[in-house]
């Protein structure tokens, strides 16, 4: 893989409606959030762009849906050439086959339902997709495991839980200096305050909210602060 260039060359200019992250829990009420989740949801943009995505009928999942990750991938830069990419609740997949649409490397989807493994294992052979692994499981018991790094983390957890401060702490070992880290959360959340506290040297990059939704993208320095 070609070195990664500064995180700060594939950004983009601010955008004026990114509105600052602030405190708050990340929580939400079973069968709130989004509403009904749709049947389908469709890839944006690269190779593989207006391909739709089969939502499994599963309690508790809400993908994210297309503005929303347009708004991201136009933030990320569009182009992904070359990233690691890692989704610990990926759901419908839309997150991380969109990733590898735009051109990574390599991601990794983990999901803990068996049917929605299932799912996203079959678009990974309907696409030829071999730069994606899909792995079922629990996305915690993953990070323990895993000597991997990623330049950017997608962590779309369910809100009704404590996922985040389960995960958070772990990701100090997997998302590599100058990554991006990637939230969906109930509230809005700040780096300097629980759960996203518990990885120190996160900065906030850009936020915003679609309906019930807060979404967030964090940058981890090239350098620990202090180094």
């Amino acid at each position: 893989m070609k070195p990664r260039p500064e995180r700060g060359t594939r950004r983009g200019a601010a955008r004026p409606d990114a509105a600052p992250a602030t405190a708050g829990a990340a929580r939400r009420p079973l069968g709130g959030g989004r509403g009904t989740p749709p049947a389908k949801v469709r890839i944006i943009g690269g190779q593989w762009k207006r391909t739709p995505l089969a939502v499994a009928d599963l309690p508790g999942l809400r993908p994210t849906p297309d503005r929303v990750r347009e708004t991201l991938f136009n933030w990320l830069g569009q182009d992904l050439t070359g990233w690691r990419c890692l989704d610990l609740y990926a759901g419908s997949g839309a997150l991380g086959f969109e990733a590898a649409s735009r051109g990574a490397a390599r991601v990794v989807l983990v999901e803990r339902e068996p049917r929605a493994a299932d799912a996203l294992r079959a678009v990974k052979a309907r696409l030829g997709a071999a730069q994606v692994e899909v792995v079922q499981g629990d996305a915690f018991a993953w990070l323990a495991r895993s000597g991997e790094q990623f330049d950017l983390v997608f962590l779309d957890p369910p809100f009704d839980g404590a996922e985040l401060a389960r995960v958070m702490p772990r990701l100090a070992a997997v998302l590599a200096p100058g990554g991006a880290l990637y939230v969906e959360s109930a509230t809005a959340l700040s780096p300097d305050a629980p759960p996203l506290s518990a990885l120190p040297g996160l900065q906030a990059h850009r936020a915003n909210k679609a309906g019930h939704v807060h979404y967030h993208l964090l940058l981890l320095p090239n350098r620990p602060p202090g180094a």
